[in-house]
C-alpha cells in the first residue's frame, strides 16, 4: 500500500505573472475601479501610448500617471467628472511572455483585445495591442511597476475615460 504525499502545485513566474494581468483586466472588467491603482507600486509609470509612437520612440501617450495618486485621480475624474457614454469593457489577454527578469525587476509582454458594450447592446473592439509590463514582488505579491499599453492603432474612435 502506497501513500500518497500532497505537495503544494509549483508556480512559475509566468504562472504568476498571468496571474496578475488577469486579476488586473478583471478588476477593470468588473468595474472595480477603485482598486485598480493596488496592481501597482508608488511611485508607477502607467502609459496608453499608440505603437507609432513608442516605435519612434516619441513620448506622447494618451493616458499617463507616474503615481498611484494620479492613478487614483484618473478613478476619480471617471467617476465623478467626465461625461461619456456608460459602457462595459471585457479584455482577452493572451501570449504572457516573460522577456527577462534582472535585478528583482520581470520584464513581461502580454497581448490583448478589449471589447467594448455600449447600453445599447451594440459591442465592438475598441483597442488592441499589447502591455509591456515591469514587475516586482512588493510583500511577496506582483506589482506593476510599469504598465505601457501600447495599443495598435493610430487613433482611438471614442473618448478613452477608463483604464486599458
Amino acid at each position: 500500500m502506497s501513500t500518497a504525499v500532497a505537495t503544494a502545485p509549483v508556480t512559475t513566474t509566468r504562472q504568476e505573472v498571468e496571474d496578475l494581468i488577469h486579476a488586473y483586466v478583471q478588476c477593470i472588467d468588473d468595474d472595480r475601479l477603485e482598486e485598480w491603482p493596488d496592481f501597482f507600486t508608488d511611485p508607477c509609470l502607467y502609459k496608453v501610448i499608440p505603437r507609432e509612437n513608442a516605435d519612434a520612440g516619441l513620448p506622447v501617450a494618451v493616458m499617463f500617471c507616474d503615481s498611484k495618486g494620479m492613478l487614483r485621480d484618473r478613478i476619480v475624474a471617471l467617476r465623478k467628472a467626465n461625461i461619456y457614454a456608460p459602457h462595459f469593457y471585457r479584455h482577452l489577454v493572451s501570449n504572457t511572455r516573460i522577456l527577462g527578469e534582472q535585478a528583482g525587476v520581470i520584464t513581461a509582454q502580454t497581448n490583448y483585445g478589449v471589447f467594448q458594450t455600449l447600453l445599447d447592446g451594440e459591442t465592438r473592439v475598441y483597442n488592441t495591442g499589447k502591455y509591456v509590463d515591469k514587475i516586482v514582488r512588493v510583500n511577496g505579491a506582483l506589482r506593476f511597476k510599469e504598465k505601457l499599453c501600447v495599443f495598435d492603432t493610430y487613433r482611438i474612435q471614442t473618448l478613452m475615460v477608463t483604464p486599458i
